[in-house]
């Protein structure tokens, strides 16, 4: 929505400043999108008055002027006709830019004679295309501004332009009138209000105005009249500019006329040329595949149910939207029809949608206008006509009546505290939504016709507060439920999740999010894909069933990265996973992915492909990061997913998984359409232990004073045991005192004989009561002995 400031001037009386009038309109919900003033692109030209000019000696056309100016006589060649001694001009000194010439001037010679500055013309300063000579004023003193002397004697070169953006629920603002109250009840000034008095009509109209029953629900009122006898010739010069400064291009005074009232009252009308019209006017529904050519020289095929404007002869207007050409006005139109008509918001959306129209009415009649105001817009536009065109003007011809969109709502002043937490006093409100328009009758405020938007006693708290500024607004801590120090906001669970994403961009990984849907096959890759993790409506066919684990998201991230040329990838996420349709088979997991080398090729040789040891560690890191026990046993038995024999659960007993860790399956990695070994961990927090004490504090740091004791042990057992086995069952031996157990050795064949090895661990223990003597190590590493015979069936090596 455009206007200018001298047009908002015409609705509100104020002194306030372009910049004032901006700021007040954005905070006021009317965002102000630009703001063009000339005036800013003049404020250094001055005015200077020509002293002397003779002939240029060596140019027949070019004159050497003396020009005073607020600097003192400067020297100007120019080449205007018109430049001559005695005139008044306006000077552009050195350094000053010229925006129609788009170019800085400076000091230079022009066929040897130095000229200091030029004498401007219309078109060299934007002002209009004229440019057959320099602009000559008719008064002025030398080193007045010439902005200043425009603003007095040619206010409309200087006129502010200012854009704003008009929200759907706003169309009162589309017109200028409804911009100059919401300023007024800021108080801004004084909304002028227009007399509503109407054009007495001299005969009656010869064009009579029918609305079909089935179409009263779209066309519920409409007027109209005939004024005979006009000029359509050029508008008034002050209406040229207005609408020039808009954007709009002035045609004739008929259709300027209704281009003012679209903008300056949010009131469409249109000009049929009468002598055109033949018959009465009739108000309808479209039976399908009538051609219409409208304003813009487009022919229109009228689909079924369309709303038009027929004479006897067939359709002359698009209801709403645009009018006919061959009913439209031009120079030698005479007579012409005047209408205005309240038209149903949603039915001019659709038509216009389908047809493909836009146009300044269907955008203000599908936003919604006033409808009380259509029989006195008309009225205004009538005496408009009669002013600028004259003639005269019949009696009103009028169909149907004001659809009645009357309501009230209560005014509570209390509820401007508790929804927007400003204080402001009764009366004030009573005062703004006077202003705004309100009829206040004891506690009810009884809704103007122009603002559909004010549907309940909440959208008029927001009027008072918007009118008094939210800017006003002061914030206010919350009361605390309870004293003291507040409790943590994030649950355990959360404050887990958190530490998990940092863990794993401190160890080199990169965070996916993916969608929780995946496809049935990527599902059944990993335990999911049935019927019960199915979704009734997916989005597509690739996201039709919810993921079973956070897995094939990151693999199919990898693949794309890999199909790019990306081979080395660290990739995490944090999510819930679903292994059936009920809210308790939801988990969440916290899973990395490894594909390819550690790191990039160097001359040392320390990059090298990823193995299960890195995802192992990661996964460590992970663990004691969110607080897991430091002990934990590495067990067999992961999914189908996993490589059988390059891969392993962390668990705190045969029953309490905490995680898994290891190379993907081959036949997964294929599926997934992954070039190269996998290695993957995936944790799931929720089966971590909380930790006993919920304080904020830490533990005290355990430090053992005590020297700790390493044994070594050999145990010849079967080829075909793991020597995860043989780790646990000795770590296992006696939990309080061996502190780490780990394997140095592995030994096959020679005086072993064939289907037995031979595994060599070292077990560390840590005393921490009193330091070990020889009895107590004996008697430990018996317990080892018998353990590890008892797990794997081996027997100590001699």
């Amino acid at each position: 929505m455009k206007f200018t400031l001298s047009w908002l001037k015409d609705h509100l009386d104020t002194d306030a400043s372009v910049d004032e009038i901006v700021e007040a309109l954005t905070d006021l919900g009317l965002e102000v999108e630009e703001v063009v003033n000339p005036a800013d692109r003049l404020a250094d030209f001055t005015l200077g008055k020509v002293t002397h000019a003779e002939k240029h000696p060596d140019a027949d056309k070019l004159r050497v002027c003396k020009v005073a100016t607020d600097e003192g006589e400067l020297q100007i060649i120019c080449g205007a006709p018109n430049a001559r001694e005695g005139i008044t001009v306006v000077v552009c000194k050195p350094g000053m830019y010229i925006p129609g010439l788009d170019l800085t001037i400076s000091v230079g010679k022009i066929r040897g004679v130095e000229s200091f500055g030029m004498m401007a013309s219309e078109r060299e300063l934007e002002l209009s295309d004229e440019h057959d000579g320099i602009i000559e004023l008719p008064s002025g003193e030398v080193g007045d501004r010439f902005v200043d002397w425009l603003a007095e004697n040619e206010p409309s070169k200087v006129d502010p332009m200012i854009e704003i953006a008009i929200t759907p629920n706003r169309p009162d603002a589309l017109g200028v009138a409804g911009i100059a109250r919401d300023l007024a009840a800021r108080g801004l000034g004084t909304l002028k209000v227009r007399d509503y008095v109407p054009v007495p009509g001299d005969f009656e109209s010869p064009i009579r105005v029918t609305i079909d029953d089935d179409t009263l629900d779209g066309a519920p009122h409409f007027t109209g009249r005939l004024i005979r006898g006009v000029k359509n010739g050029p508008s008034p010069q002050w209406l040229q500019d207005q609408l020039k400064a808009i954007g709009l291009r002035p045609i004739s005074a008929l259709v300027d006329i209704t281009n003012y009232m679209t903008f300056d009252h949010n009131r469409p009308l249109h000009v049929f040329d009468a002598d055109k019209v033949q018959g009465n006017l009739r108000v309808h529904r479209a039976e399908g595949g009538e051609k219409l050519v409208a304003l813009d020289e487009k022919e229109y095929t009228l689909q079924p149910g369309m709303m038009v404007i027929s004479d006897d002869k067939g359709p002359e207007s698009i209801a709403g939207i645009m009018g006919g050409e061959e009913t439209g006005c031009t120079a030698e139109t005479v007579n012409v029809f005047l209408e205005s008509a309240f038209w149903d918001h949603v039915q001019i959306a659709l038509t216009g949608r389908a047809l493909k129209i836009n146009s300044d009415a269907r955008y203000r009649f599908e936003r919604g206008v006033d409808p009380e105001y259509t029989l006195e817009g008309l009225e205004h536009a009538t005496q408009m006509i009669l002013d600028i065109c004259g003639g005269e003007a019949s009696n009103v011809v009028e169909a149907g009546k004001a659809p009645v969109h009357a309501r009230a709502y209560k005014l509570d002043a209390a509820r401007v505290q508790s929804l927007v937490g400003m204080d402001i006093p009764e009366s004030e409100q009573r005062q703004t939504l006077t202003r705004l328009g309100f009829r206040l009758d004891g506690e009810m405020a009884h809704v103007p016709s122009w603002r559909p938007d004010i549907m309940g006693e909440a959208d008029l708290v927001e009027e008072v507060a918007r009118i008094a500024s939210l800017t006003k607004l002061q914030g206010i801590p919350l009361p605390r439920t309870t004293a003291g120090i507040p409790k943590p906001v994030m649950t355990p669970t959360q404050r887990r999740q958190s530490m998990a994403r940092r863990t794993c961009a401190a160890l080199g990984y990169n965070e996916c999010v993916s969608y929780t849907f995946i496809d049935q096959a990527s599902a059944a890759l990993f335990g999911g894909g049935d019927e019960t993790t199915m979704l009734e409506n997916p989005i597509s066919s690739e996201m039709s069933h919810m993921r079973p684990d956070l897995l094939p998201g990151l693999l199919q991230a990898a693949a794309r990265y890999q199909a790019r040329g990306y081979a080395d990838l660290a990739l995490f996420e944090v999510g819930p996973v679903f292994h059936d349709g009920e809210p308790g088979d939801q988990q969440t997991q916290i899973t990395g992915l490894l594909v390819g080398r550690n790191g990039p090729k160097d001359v040392h040789g320390a990059s090298r492909p990823v193995d299960l040891y890195d995802a192992k560690a990661d996964a460590e890191a992970v663990l004691a990061a969110i607080g897991a026990p430091a002990k934990a046993q590495i067990l067999r038995g992961g999914d189908a997913w996993w490589h059988p024999g390059r891969h392993g659960k962390i668990c705190l007993g045969p029953k309490k998984v905490l995680g898994v860790f290891g190379e993907l399956h081959p036949r997964v990695l294929q599926a997934m359409d992954i070039k190269g070994p996998a290695m993957a961990f995936t944790i799931w927090p929720d089966q971590v232990p909380l930790p006993r004490k919920s304080g904020a504090t830490r533990s005290a740091l355990e430090l053992r004073d005590l020297q700790a004791v390493e044994r070594d042990f050999a145990f010849v057992v079967d080829a075909d045991v793991e020597a995860l086995t043989l780790v646990n069952a000795a770590a296992g031996a006696d939990k309080a005192l061996i502190e780490d157990v780990r394997v140095f050795d592995e030994f096959i064949g020679g005086s072993l004989g064939e289907g037995k090895k031979s595994l060599a661990i070292t077990v560390r223990l840590q005393p921490s009561e009193q330091t070990l003597k020889e009895k107590d190590i004996e008697a430990v590493a018996e317990k080892i002995i018998a353990k590890v015979t008892k797990a794997t069936g081996g027997v100590l090596r001699g």
